[in-house]
């Protein structure tokens, strides 16, 4: 196998003859050096994507630009119930937000998931999707977190306020994650 490498590494520096009407002067002798073997380089394979890829993709990205308003709407909604609100139709306004949020969330940790899993032998990008999925992933457990410790907010302030500051780190989280997907290409 060496000797076939040394061989092919060999024939690529391979010079061909002078033309008849060429001349050569023997201070223009060509040497040949073949490279050491261990430069040859590695051998690149192709990566392929299932047919979905690009779909559950769309998919992902249409729930990524959705994610900041939905935030901005919640944090609203929950802010007028701290602030006593709750005859107005806030809370239940406050729980369909909460609700989208959490439908949203189960379809991009899905869709994201599932293309993180396709995307594994791809090289390029790696480490900024791991890190995607894995602030994302953080999230997710702070939002889970948040609606457990939901009902508890009726009770108290304390309880309301640990409530909020839960679903803000998980906000915050999560914008993190999405943002670095937004800003940072490779």
């Amino acid at each position: 196998m060496i000797a076939l490498q040394a061989a092919l590494v060999a024939a690529s520096f391979a010079v061909a003859p002078p033309s008849p009407t060429a001349t050569v002067h023997p201070s223009d002798s060509v040497r040949v050096v073949a490279a050491p073997p261990d430069t040859i380089p590695r051998r690149r394979h192709a990566i392929e994507y299932s047919e979905w890829y690009d779909k559950r993709l769309t998919i992902h990205r249409i729930g990524s630009y959705t994610m900041l308003p939905l935030f901005g709407a919640e944090y609203v909604l929950g802010n007028q119930l701290l602030q006593g609100n709750e005859s107005s139709g806030y809370k239940g306004a406050h729980v369909a937000v909460a609700t989208g949020i959490a439908a949203l969330f189960t379809v991009n940790t899905v869709t994201g998931a599932w293309n993180w899993w396709d995307s594994r032998s791809d090289p390029s990008g790696r480490t900024r999707r791991t890190l995607h999925a894995l602030t994302m992933l953080a999230s997710d457990a702070g939002f889970v977190w948040t609606g457990a410790i939901g009902d508890g907010a009726k009770r108290s302030n304390d309880n309301a306020r640990r409530h909020r500051n839960v679903a803000l780190g998980s906000i915050g989280i999560a914008t993190v994650g999405t943002a670095m997907m937004w800003l940072w290409k490779d």
